[in-house]
């Protein structure tokens, strides 16, 4: 009886041994497995745990990297022929988001499409770099859930075929509320391709050197004009210097929200090609002037016109007289004419010069 009593609590001491070394060694499976997923690193990738950079060009692959380590900060796409951003296409190992994700650059990889939500895994992204590429389709939902989003680069990004709609829809739907800077240089954009510019109340930089834009209409002046910490770039574009530019040409004089105002130059009419916008005389883009020279115009021409159906007048109520005068004339003209002919035949005849001596 004493045997059996001592061995039951041995048993159960070893089982419990066994049980608890089971959940151990378990513990630490489980453990390692998650540091592995955590450190993981994609094959076409490098990776930096120090700076928590993860680089991805083109000479290592193509495409999209599968997964990522979900402390990435920072991600780096260059040149990787990335033709389509589909929904959630950044997304940790686990295919969750990635909390840490701060910077992301993509330029120079022949980005055609960007679809809705492309960037949802990206819920803290700062930097988006957009730069370079051939978009030609951008879905209304391209930029949603980038609510922390301070800088946007889309620097000759847009293709020629992609309408600046596409982009207006898209920045107004994605909720930049955070948005600081915006870049769009080299685009082909005829105007500021912001719906309404209020909605981005923290825009400290908008970028639209080396566009299309004619002239800023007085909509978007006076929107310009209630931001007064926005800041525009406007160098090297193709401005129009007609009256149709006096909203913008007072904008530029009174203010100094233009950062690169002194680089602004005209580019039609062909007599102003050339010449600084805030060079311009206010009499030069003045409508009002224009209007009034052009009348003073019309109205020479009225009276010219006035002038000459008067002396045609004159001429027709006095064409009796007229007729008169010139028949006497031509008759005085023959008279004179028959004598210098009588006296020539003298003078040429040496016989009646005899008869007449």
């Amino acid at each position: 009886m004493r045997t059996r009593a001592c061995t039951e609590p041995r048993r159960l001491c070893v089982l419990v041994t066994v049980r608890w070394r089971c959940w151990w060694w378990c513990g630490w499976a489980a453990l390692l497995a998650s540091c592995r997923a955590d450190h993981a690193c994609p094959q076409t990738c490098a990776c930096t745990r120090d700076s928590a950079t993860v680089s991805c060009l083109g000479d290592g692959g193509s495409g999209l990297p599968p997964r990522l380590p979900a402390w990435t900060s920072t991600l780096i796409l260059r040149g990787r022929n990335v033709t389509t951003l589909p929904g959630g296409a950044f997304a940790a190992e686990d295919g969750g988001e990635l909390p840490a994700a701060f910077t992301l650059s993509l330029s120079a990889n022949s980005i055609r499409v960007i679809e809705a939500d492309a960037f949802a895994g990206l819920p803290h992204l700062r930097l988006l770099d957009l730069s370079h590429n051939r978009v030609e389709r951008l879905s209304d939902g391209a930029f949603r859930g980038l609510r922390e989003l301070r800088t946007l680069c889309l620097n000759e990004t847009l293709a020629p075929e992609a309408a600046a709609a596409e982009l207006s829809a898209a920045l107004a739907a994605g909720d930049l509320r955070s948005l600081h800077r915006l870049e769009l240089t080299g685009n082909r954009l005829r105007g500021v391709p912001l719906v309404r510019l209020d909605a981005f109340q923290q825009l400290h930089q908008l970028v639209l050197v080396n566009n299309s834009i004619r002239n800023l209409g007085r909509e978007n002046v006076s929107v310009l004009e209630r931001q007064r910490r926005t800041r525009v770039y406007l160098a090297r574009n193709p401005f129009r210097c007609t009256c149709e530019l006096e909203a913008f040409y007072w904008w530029l004089k009174n203010g100094s929200q233009c950062a690169d105002a002194t680089l602004l130059l005209c580019a039609e009419p062909e007599a102003r090609r050339g010449l600084a916008v805030e060079g311009l005389r206010p009499e030069d883009v003045d409508c009002l002037n224009e209007n009034l020279e052009a009348v003073s115009y019309v109205f020479l021409g009225i009276v010219l016109a006035l002038i000459g159906l008067v002396f045609l007048m004159v001429i027709y109520l006095n064409r009796g007289g007229i007729k008169r005068w010139l028949t006497n004339i031509r008759e005085a003209c023959r008279d004179q004419m028959e004598v210098y002919h009588y006296r020539y035949e003298q003078d040429s005849d040496p016989r009646l010069a005899n008869v007449a001596v």
